[in-house]
């Protein structure tokens, strides 16, 4: 199937005490089985809109989403998400974490055959040996291992990335890149990333759609990324096309971006999401927030969470 994945003409309006605030509008998009797209743009543009929209969390106003030949209508196993939070139970081990995933879409193997599954995964990220560990007992770039992890257990038909790695640091973040790529040579996803990050972008992905500033954001140009596959970094950098195409995507974003004015308020201080990260900082040991909580319920396919999940956490 050519369009594995089609957006048609996706438009998102919220209703505001100063009227209808146009957030998206028009967005198209068609993406191929197996292949790497990103989203990038200005932040409040709608890049997060747009994949809530397809991950089934927030519902467009106009148009819609097909994949793999069916409407998205809700959440749904046959996506995996990574945010910028893991979004991991933290009295859960990273193992037993991973495993929720495996036991959604294989109920019908035996316990043991579960678990070899969720070994699997975590052996994929490089955490094989990190699997009876509780994830406050994890680096931050560790957590995001297992979320990757637990989006890939859920054997996905399509991978939607919410920058994953905006809230690490440079040196993890590439790390993470890498074994991003490194996963996705193995296993030929097909992925949906939104990002802000312009080499990011240039790394990993086959195209990049660059959004119009809101409001009323759409695409505004699609960049082909042709180098060579697979890739590493050092041939990227070293690619003769890759300052052409770098200037190419800075120079949309500061000139070309914002050919409709700003609104005085951004979309995004006037609209509720239903998720926003919560940093290290700011979290309580060993408690899961309401909104980490919303995502592993209703997006990562645990709707029919079990009670056992549910409880207190472990005593130590």
């Amino acid at each position: 199937m050519d369009n594995f994945l089609e957006l048609s003409q996706l438009g998102k309006t919220y209703d505001t005490s100063e009227g209808q605030a146009v957030i998206v509008q028009n967005f198209s998009l068609r993406i191929r089985k197996g292949e790497f797209v990103c989203i990038i743009g200005h932040s409040g543009c709608g890049k997060s809109t747009i994949l809530s929209i397809v991950m089934g969390l927030n519902a467009a106003t106009e148009g819609g989403v097909i994949l793999a030949g069916k409407e998205v209508t809700g959440p749904g196993t046959d996506r995996g998400v990574v945010f910028q939070s893991p979004a991991l139970l933290p009295w859960l081990t990273a193992g037993e974490n991973v495993l929720l995933a495996v036991e959604q879409v294989n109920g019908r193997h035996d316990a043991a055959e579960r678990r070899q599954l969720a070994e699997r995964y975590l052996a994929l990220v490089g955490l094989q040996d990190l699997a009876d560990q509780y994830p406050d007992a994890l680096s931050a770039g560790m957590r995001q291992r297992v979320g990757i992890a637990r989006a890939f257990a859920l054997e996905p038909q399509v991978l939607l990335l919410d920058e994953p790695f905006s809230l690490l640091d440079a040196m993890t973040r590439m790390e993470l890149q890498d074994e991003l790529m490194r996963l996705w040579e193995k296993e030929r996803k097909t992925v949906l990333m939104v990002t802000h990050d312009v080499d990011e972008a240039l790394l990993l992905a086959d195209r990049i759609v660059m959004m119009t500033s809101g409001p009323a954001a759409t695409i505004g140009e699609i960049l082909p990324v042709t180098f060579p596959r697979p890739r590493t970094r050092g041939e990227v950098l070293g690619h003769s096309s890759y300052y052409r195409l770098r200037d190419h995507l800075i120079t949309f974003l500061e000139e070309r971006a914002s050919q409709t004015p700003l609104a005085a308020t951004s979309p995004a201080e006037t609209t509720p999401t239903p998720y926003q990260p919560v940093t290290s900082q700011e979290r309580t040991p060993n408690v899961i927030t309401a909104e980490e909580r919303f995502i592993i319920e209703k997006y990562t396919g645990f709707n029919r969470f079990r009670r056992k999940y549910r409880g207190s956490p472990k005593n130590s």
